[in-house]
C-alpha cells in the first residue's frame, strides 16, 4: 500500500512523525489534500489545523494545530516546518482560553488607541488561540 511519511518540525524539535494515507492542510490559498505520489510542491501554510489520516486504522485521524509555516511534499514525504505546532492531545485548553481572552483585550485596546500594528499582532494571537481550542475538541 502506498503511504506518506509526515513530519512536523518546530524550532523546539520534532512534534509529529507518522505514516499516513492522506494529509489535509490549509494553505494561504485554501485547503489542499495530499495523497501518495503527489507532485513535489512547497506551499505556505495558514494558521489552521492539519488532518492526518493514519495508515494503522481506517478511522484514526490525528489533528495538529499549526501556526503558519511551510509544507514541502516530495517523494511521499510531507515535511511541515512551523513556528509552533501542537497535537490535539498536547494542547492545554485552559492556557489557550486565557490566551484567547488576552488577545481579545489587546484587540479592544488597540482599537481604542487606533494602533494598527498592535491590532494585527493581537488578531494573529487570537487566531492562534482559537485554532488551538478548535483542534483540542477533536480528542
Amino acid at each position: 500500500m502506498d503511504c506518506l511519511t509526515v513530519n512536523v518540525v518546530t524550532p523546539d524539535g520534532l512534534v509529529y512523525d507518522h505514516r499516513a494515507t492522506i494529509v489535509v492542510a490549509k494553505t494561504t490559498d485554501g485547503e489542499i489534500g495530499i495523497l501518495p505520489k503527489h507532485a513535489p510542491i512547497i506551499v505556505p501554510l495558514a494558521i489552521d489545523e492539519v488532518r492526518v489520516k493514519r495508515t494503522d486504522s481506517d478511522t484514526h485521524v490525528d489533528w495538529i494545530a499549526v501556526n503558519g509555516g511551510i509544507m514541502e511534499v516530495r517523494d511521499d514525504i510531507i515535511s511541515i516546518i512551523a513556528d509552533s505546532a501542537e497535537r490535539e492531545r498536547d494542547i492545554d485548553v485552559s492556557r489557550a482560553e486565557r490566551a484567547k481572552q488576552r488577545a481579545e483585550r489587546m484587540i479592544e485596546k488597540a482599537k481604542e488607541n487606533s494602533n494598527t500594528d498592535e491590532l494585527r499582532r493581537a488578531t494573529v494571537a487570537l487566531h492562534r488561540a482559537i485554532n488551538r481550542i478548535n483542534v483540542s475538541k477533536h480528542t
